[in-house]
């Protein structure tokens, strides 16, 4: 009774102070009209991505028991500090201070410099760095799908990177985030389409004479192996990442109490479903052969193990998927942009904010082109971005925003595991960072800038 009436005068208070006015990223790029479903299909676009398919990769590096063991962790601290993230938000918004992005979060209970040097920043590298990714895996699929047709072809990777990327610069004119729900919508059922063709591509080929003789035994010595375990644990958290939970939360119309983790458990539901089959069967399928995508393994010497037909539907998904989760990634972009050179005074569509923002959401599309072009070995690149940006600020910060904000008693156990978790993922960040780092430097004889791989 009496921490409810503290929480009533501290609502009383804010209601009585002015309330800032939205600046143009908060009022034309994170409109606040969703509803909890709506919620749901971004977080899944968000989190149940094309990476999953590399989720056999990492099992390569841990193993059948500690493999699974670390999906399940991933899952359980994911969705437990999602949810944490979102009361702290539904707390602000209770006592009318509503925070829209990341790095607002970090600047209310942080402090300033936290957000404009340290989360901003991140988050800007983690969702800039997606949609770089997301460009060089569509540019991939496109080729695989072309080598099919035309085995002898000359067309290089790059010349699909930069199809995709006329693509992108197409959905990314697209005006808000809640404009893309039913696009969403769409690519939730396009993961659970391109993850069931994996799955049954994986157990088809695992029982024919086709595949590879399964193996899942660890490669290296006891260094490499050790590498390869926090590059395995990097790689998972990139997989579960999301980085952008106050945006999405931003477009969930008010009151918001209690729908973010509706939206949670959509996402959850198609997260399960997806991630633990395509890892489990992919695993059981190749072994330590497994690929860093796990349709590349679909083909041996350049000849394909299921039907071609079957091939060609499971990338042209996955093509589809990757469009949606790279536009999503955008919206963080778009939202700094749009404040950056939009007028809120002028209506949304005015020419005044038109112009602009169709040359800068243009031209930020056309920079991630070419560096998925350059450097198609990002797949290097992003296990560092999801040592230094997932882990922190999926795993690390939810924790630590919620001790701050509730203050929770020292002998309860909820303070005990919040400190615990970011101890422990802190540590593993700083040490999947090394490994990330280690694993760049010894490819990097390979790197050769518009290599067709």
């Amino acid at each position: 009774m009496a921490s409810s009436s503290i929480e009533d005068d501290q609502v009383k208070q804010v209601s009585d102070q002015p309330q800032k006015e939205l600046d143009a990223g908060a009022l034309f790029v994170l409109k606040s009209k969703g509803s909890w479903v709506h919620c749901g299909y971004h977080l899944t676009t968000s989190i149940v991505a094309p990476a999953l398919l590399s989720l056999p990769f990492a099992l390569t590096f841990l193993g059948w028991a500690a493999g699974i063991l670390c999906l399940v962790i991933a899952a359980l601290v994911t969705f437990y500090s999602y949810n944490l993230l979102s009361l702290v938000l539904e707390h602000h918004a209770h006592l009318g201070r509503r925070h829209l992005r990341f790095r607002d979060m970090a600047n209310d209970i942080l402090g300033p410099g936290w957000g404009r040097y340290y989360v901003g920043p991140i988050q800007f590298m983690v969702c800039y760095g997606a949609v770089i990714a997301c460009t060089l895996l569509g540019g991939q699929c496109m080729k695989a799908i072309y080598l099919l047709s035309e085995p002898n072809g000359t067309m290089k990777l790059y010349e699909f990177v930069i199809i995709f990327g006329f693509l992108m610069l197409i959905l990314a004119q697209i005006p808000s985030f809640h404009s893309l729900r039913h696009i969403n919508l769409i690519s939730l059922i396009l993961c659970l389409a391109y993850s069931a063709c994996a799955t049954a591509g994986s157990i088809y080929i695992g029982n024919s004479s086709k595949g590879p003789k399964k193996d899942y035994s660890l490669n290296g010595d006891t260094e490499s192996r050790l590498f390869g375990i926090f590059n395995a644990i990097a790689i998972i958290a990139t997989t579960y990442g999301n980085g952008i939970i106050p945006e999405i939360q931003a477009t969930i119309a008010p009151p918001v109490k209690g729908k973010m983790f509706k939206g949670l458990c959509v996402c959850y539901a198609v997260l399960i479903t997806t991630f633990f089959t395509v890892a489990i069967s992919g695993y059981w399928a190749f072994g330590k052969e497994s690929e860093g995508l796990l349709l590349s393994n679909f083909l041996a010497d350049g000849k394909p193990l299921v039907p071609k037909w079957f091939i060609l539907m499971t990338n042209i998904f996955t093509i589809l998927q990757l469009s949606a989760v790279a536009v999503v990634y955008l919206q963080p972009t778009n939202e700094v942009l749009e404040r950056t050179f939009a007028d809120p005074n002028s209506k949304e569509f005015s020419a005044r904010n038109v112009v602009p923002r169709v040359v800068y959401r243009s031209l930020s599309v056309v920079i991630a082109t070419t560096i998925a072009a350059m450097f198609p070995f990002f797949g290097d690149i992003n296990s560092v971005i999801g040592a230094f940006g997932f882990i922190p600020l999926d795993f690390i910060l939810p924790v630590v925003f919620y001790n701050l904000t509730f203050k929770p008693s020292k002998r309860s156990p909820i303070f005990w595991l919040n400190v615990t978790i970011a101890a422990f993922f802190s540590a593993v960040g700083v040490i999947a960072a090394v490994a990330a780092v280690r694993q760049i430097s010894l490819d990097a004889k390979t790197y050769r800038l518009f290599a067709n791989v």
